[in-house]
């Protein structure tokens, strides 16, 4: 079955901010938390959104995110606010620690990971290396 795209993300490195260590694999921030709700406002069919990684992009790796139909025995979960967030067992090492926020203004809308484990970014914002 082909997946269906939830929405974009895009990855942005943080010079000099510090983010407290949590036990978490992920955090939403209050707007992640209210985007996510938005989307899958009367999509029952859904469990939550699924966020993984693949090899793509300058520095090799971006975010992808998708509908949830499934939690795979591998896969982590986040609940949070009443949200639901899946991570593919492929993105987990990459993205432990990693804040998920939703950025909107007047030229675009989008998720943001900001990842403190991120080594490089390419300048369209879009891959990563770790």
């Amino acid at each position: 079955m082909a997946s269906r795209i939830a929405a974009a993300a895009t990855v942005r490195a943080v010079k000099g901010r510090k983010i407290l260590p949590t036990r978490a694999a992920l955090v939403l921030t209050p707007n992640a938390v209210k985007k996510i709700k938005e989307i899958l406002k009367d999509k029952t069919e859904f469990i939550g959104l699924k966020v993984g990684v693949r090899q793509r992009g300058c520095n090799g790796l971006s975010y992808t995110l998708d509908y949830a139909t499934e939690k795979s025995k591998l896969d982590e979960e986040v609940i949070q606010d009443g949200v639901r967030v899946i991570i593919d067992r492929k993105a987990q090492l990459s993205l432990l620690g990693t804040e998920m926020d939703y950025i909107e203004d007047k030229l675009s809308a989008e998720f943001v990971f900001i990842n403190p484990n991120i080594k490089g970014t390419c300048g369209c914002g879009e891959s990563f290396s770790v």
